[in-house]
């Protein structure tokens, strides 16, 4: 399976952006965006189409989030909810763990640099979401299949 590609909805119209423009990054996204095109609970979706400005800690300067998806879904109770959604592997929704031998490694560093930076994101996020009644969660391996 390609981890990069272009995505071709079947019901363009649920689509909320250009569906001619549709780009995912990972296996995981693409399933998503399957899921999103073809269950019939899911009204409308969106795949970085909202932009959300955060400052980042490492420059201390502002930023903009391109968030994975946003997801309008009708529940079993016959309302809507909208979802903001982050697709990230497990490993990278938890802060890093430092070595075991103590070490700070370079590796270490990024981790902590990747991890504060999306922290910033996920956050601005959820005050994002807040201001409109909508819920801001991450999808992971568990949720989306190994």
């Amino acid at each position: 399976m390609a981890y990069r590609g272009r995505f071709s909805p079947k019901n363009p119209a649920k689509y909320q952006g250009d569906p001619s423009n549709i780009t995912y990054r990972s296996s995981w996204e693409l399933r998503m965006m399957k899921y999103c095109d073809s269950h019939p609970g899911v009204l409308s979706w969106s795949s970085e189409e909202h932009i959300v400005p955060y400052i980042s800690p490492i420059d201390n300067r502002p930023h903009r989030y391109f968030v994975d998806f946003v997801v309008t879904v009708q529940k079993p109770d016959g309302t809507t909810e909208t979802l903001m959604i982050e697709v990230k592997p497990k490993a990278q929704t938890k802060p890093p763990k430092r070595p075991a031998n103590g070490k700070v490694t370079r590796r270490f560093i990024r981790e902590v640099e990747t991890w504060g930076v999306n922290s910033a994101k996920w956050a601005a996020a959820e005050k994002y979401c807040e201001k409109r009644g909508w819920k801001f969660i991450h999808m992971t391996e568990d949720h989306l299949g190994k």
